[in-house]
């Protein structure tokens, strides 16, 4: 491994312990969509200019991350004001490196046009409402979570990268590890360059107020908690890095998301007893995240008792203006790329030049197959309008 390339922020001991384990080794990404009713709030996310891009997010990022660059996807990558999606990242590591790749569909609003595993899940609704889903939903999601961790435990491959695209997600993450109990507030980040803490703060309270779980004054089920706030995604994920730990090693890929999720971990583990090894779950992200100013993703970290690694990749000497816009804070995260980013080191010692050259090779063959030809040629793409160049995200949402 490049050991410039990854650092470790929080629990050294064990972030150290978890990447000797898995240097030179082979994972599996298993990436598990869903969606929330969250992310049509006006300004709540930049992973997508307006609400109804938002709603495709999901849908867009997986069929490029599978079927790659195309002049006339299904779901073309949302335009943002600043930025590509960190679907590059991803997708120029597990196609160079041949990673195998799962998709799971726990909730959205249309069927992805790839191959995936069907969890019979549903969109969650805005947690401002405080019934964001059935309960009978959530129990079900984590027991197929369970299921699926074990399976893909049995798979060859050396360790699991666990991923997420959930729009709205870092929204749903401050409200579950808040309805927990855990201190989150000023601490989750955002695809927005300065984190929107006050508007996800009021949306947050608004919805732990309706959901009525602490009138009774009895004690409050994990996952009761995620019904209430939360999103499809989480116990799905929460439930296949619980079993697959008794296994394998576990890297939870995202930020604020994966943090929310190990937080419902610890959360069950306590409540229900659900057995799982902490030592063996380690959380992967991008310095964009870990380093953002405007949140504190390692005190976040810390306050849920995780190991945090941060892929050291940089943009700042790319020839590219949507990948220099990471070092303005824009987009920082999502669909694992922070994780793979830091696989990539681990497996094939990949450093700063193979990783930039890799996406920035992506990146080229996508605008030389995109229909709009107002950026084709040009290495200083700056501000993208159009929804065929690359200017998605479904980051840090």
């Amino acid at each position: 491994m490049d050991g410039s390339m990854v650092r470790v922020y929080t629990r050294p001991d064990r972030g150290h312990a978890w990447l000797r384990q898995v240097q030179g080794k082979c994972p599996r990404l298993a990436l598990v969509l869903g969606f929330t009713e969250t992310a049509l709030l006006p300004g709540i996310s930049a992973a997508g200019a307006t609400p109804n891009h938002r709603r495709y997010t999901a849908l867009a990022d997986t069929e490029f991350l599978i079927k790659g660059p195309s002049a006339q996807p299904t779901y073309p990558l949302p335009p943002l004001a600043q930025g590509a999606s960190p679907v590059y990242i991803t997708r120029a590591v597990v196609a160079e490196q041949g990673i195998p790749v799962d998709v799971f569909n726990a909730g959205l609003p249309a069927t992805p046009v790839v191959p995936h595993i069907d969890l019979a899940g549903r969109t969650a609704r805005c947690l401002t409402t405080g019934g964001a889903m059935s309960l009978d939903l959530v129990q079900d999601l984590w027991q197929q979570g369970v299921h699926w961790g074990k399976i893909l435990a049995t798979y060859p491959e050396d360790y699991l990268l666990l991923t997420e695209c959930v729009v709205g997600g870092t929204t749903t993450a401050l409200a579950l590890l808040t309805g927990l109990g855990f201190d989150a507030a000023g601490k989750v980040n955002s695809s927005h360059p300065r984190c929107n803490h006050r508007q996800k703060i009021t949306v947050v309270q608004q919805g732990l107020a309706r959901s009525g779980l602490w009138t009774s004054g009895h004690s409050v089920s994990p996952l009761a908690v995620v019904a209430a706030v939360g999103d499809p995604m989480q116990p799905v994920v929460a439930g296949m890095a619980m079993a697959a730990s008794n296994t394998k090693p576990v890297m939870l890929a995202g930020g604020t998301q994966m943090l929310a999720v190990y937080g419902l971990m610890t959360a069950l583990a306590k409540a229900h007893g659900c057995p799982w090894l902490p030592q063996q779950v380690i959380v992967g992200t991008t310095r964009w995240v870990a380093e953002d100013p405007t949140g504190d993703t390692a005190g976040l970290a810390t306050e849920v008792n995780a190991a945090l690694v941060g892929s050291q990749l940089s943009f700042q000497q790319s020839r590219f203006g949507v990948l220099r816009a990471y070092e303005s804070g824009f987009v920082k995260e999502g669909v694992g790329a922070g994780a793979c980013a830091i696989a990539a080191s681990l497996y094939q010692n990949w450093g700063q030049t193979e990783l930039l050259a890799t996406i920035e090779a992506l990146l080229e063959q996508t605008l030389s197959l995109t229909a709009d030809s107002e950026f084709s040629g040009q290495p200083d793409i700056g501000s993208p309008k159009s929804s065929l160049s690359p200017s998605a995200d479904g980051g840090e949402a």
